[in-house]
């Protein structure tokens, strides 16, 4: 059976960067880029040229930075956007044009004040313009997921013939649960790809309702072939997708999602704590694959079963994403053997006897402040040697 590839897109540099203060310097910029270009994504979105000096000077900086990945800038469906996106993409090895346009009802009438023809017009234009300046051509239909079928199918059609060849399919404001969302992009497969080969159906989902990660996957399943995603899941409101966790979903569920991906799996936790240091904005520690819970235990019986297997309590080795190791907490929830565990780390051999008063102490100060530190449990041991 051949594994399909799903492309990576990653754009923490663009939309991610738009997430109240989540905004980087050009050198900073530039920093992430590399280590994007190191962790394997495929294309790397470098920001929005027309929106200001520093998004332009951005793209054209890290068009020469970079070497591997497809460099994309976006830009609005109007020419003076198109032209300073082909500007700023001049010395990339390989430049994606990324132009978009709203299509929802809502979008029409309250934003772009713009008629449905109006609208088509201009998808066309823009796309012809993009096409003669750029190695490749992607159109976004913007609120997709709240846009007429009919209307979406028919404006997707008419970037396909002016020669976009990566039609991304946003949900824009997080709306969509992830059946309804793999029927669009099944729909969308259908209706314009065709048996076409050559056109390759993107996904960009926000996190309005938590769902942006189990909407993108869905619409792997249902004719996807590319992600838009961020690092660590920044971005405009509650965020975009993250990374880290499509990625590690589709290398785990390999039994049901048979996909593969270029990103180097042990240098997520890297890029997850470099982004973090950059805009000195952390991840919540419960935080799927790269939160510093993500493999720490602190209740007995699970710190039990991942001292006798990490298997029974962990899916994936810390390791295989760049973690240094599991971590075991030691605080009111732990278990002897956790205890020992540490102990044993620390060179202390302890019998039944000693075991159990130093266990009996160790409760009683767990319940009184929330982490047990190694000096504590130092402590600990001379304080019950000298009780006994």
């Amino acid at each position: 059976m051949t594994i399909e590839k799903i492309e990576i897109f990653d754009t923490t540099l663009r939309d991610g960067e738009q997430s109240p203060g989540c905004s980087m310097d050009l050198k900073e910029k530039i920093r992430l880029a590399k280590q994007l270009e190191d962790l394997g994504v495929d294309i790397l979105e470098a920001g929005f040229p027309i929106a200001s000096e520093g998004d332009f000077q951005a793209v054209k900086a890290v068009s020469e930075e970079v070497s591997r990945p497809t460099v994309a800038a976006l830009c609005r469906a109007v020419e003076p956007d198109v032209l300073k996106a082909i500007e700023a993409l001049k010395k990339a090895k390989k430049s994606r044009i990324h132009t978009f346009i709203a299509t929802s009802d809502i979008h029409l009438e309250y934003k772009l004040k713009k008629s449905r023809e109006e609208v088509k017009e201009m998808t066309g234009n823009a796309i012809r313009l993009a096409k003669q300046n750029a190695d490749e051509v992607e159109f976004s239909a913007e609120d997709a997921t709240r846009s007429d079928m009919d209307f979406l199918c028919e404006v997707l059609n008419i970037a396909v013939a002016e020669g976009a060849t990566v039609l991304n399919i946003p949900d824009t404001v997080g709306f969509c649960l992830p059946k309804e969302y793999a029927h669009v992009i099944s729909t969308i497969k259908e209706r314009v790809c065709g048996d076409r080969k050559d056109i390759i159906i993107s996904v960009h989902c926000h996190n309005d309702l938590g769902l942006a990660v189990a909407n993108t996957l869905a619409a792997i399943d249902a004719g996807a072939r590319q992600v838009e995603c961020t690092i660590n899941g920044i971005g405009e409101r509650a965020g975009n997708a993250a990374l880290e966790e499509i990625v590690m979903a589709l290398s785990i569920r390999q039994d049901k999602m048979p996909y593969k991906t270029d990103i180097e799996t042990t240098k997520l936790f890297p890029t997850s704590q470099l982004l973090s240091s950059i805009i000195s904005f952390g991840v919540q520690p419960n935080k799927a694959i790269v939160g510093r819970n993500a493999f720490a235990h602190e209740a007995g019986i699970h710190q039990h079963g991942v001292l006798s297997n990490p298997l029974c309590y962990e899916i994936m080795t810390p390791e295989s994403v760049g973690v240094p190791k599991t971590e075991i907490v030691l605080g009111k929830h732990s278990g002897k053997h956790a205890l020992v565990a540490r102990y044993n780390e620390l060179g202390i051999e302890l019998n039944q006897e000693q075991l159990g008063r130093v266990y009996t102490a160790f409760t009683n100060l767990a319940d009184k402040k929330k982490n047990v530190y190694d000096q504590d449990l130092v402590l600990l041991v001379q304080t019950a040697a000298a009780a006994a």
